[in-house]
């Protein structure tokens, strides 16, 4: 079984990279155990919890979280591809890549640029740096 890990932010390139995969899941031999996967920037600056709760904060991080893997998850459904969602919180490139050594993915699958407005111009910052990182193959959709 081929375990890929799809990274999304709930951005249109991101849905484009869900796209791709169910309109070219055949590609891959036998099942797939697709884990999707958005995470969640740390919020920063004042410290945010002399004003919430850590409940309150893990809230805040599953509705973004549920709201960026919302069209993803409607996608793969859609296709017949049964896929895991989670939700990461932390640098997004770092948690995409130690997420798939901890589930032991075959391949990462992302879109070459995100929701980030100051990204490098041909490759996102996020992309970069999961291609320097990632022990696994990793496929960039444009």
């Amino acid at each position: 079984m081929m375990k890929i890990l799809v990274a999304t932010d709930g951005s249109e390139s991101a849905n484009r990279v869900v796209e791709f995969l169910a309109k070219n899941a055949g590609w891959y031999t036998g099942p797939l155990e697709v884990h999707l996967l958005s995470v969640q920037p740390p919020l920063v600056g004042v410290n945010v919890k002399l004003f919430l709760s850590q409940e309150a904060l893990n809230d805040y991080y599953r509705a973004e979280g549920e709201a960026a893997l919302a069209r993803a998850k409607a996608i793969l459904g859609g296709a017949g591809i049964a896929f895991v969602p989670h939700i990461g919180v932390g640098d997004p490139a770092e948690v995409i890549v130690q997420y798939a050594e901890s589930k032991g993915c075959d391949q990462i699958v992302m879109g070459s640029r995100g929701l980030g407005a100051m990204g490098n111009l041909v490759v996102g910052s996020v992309a970069t740096k999961v291609l320097h990182l990632a022990k696994v193959p990793v496929l960039l959709v444009k």
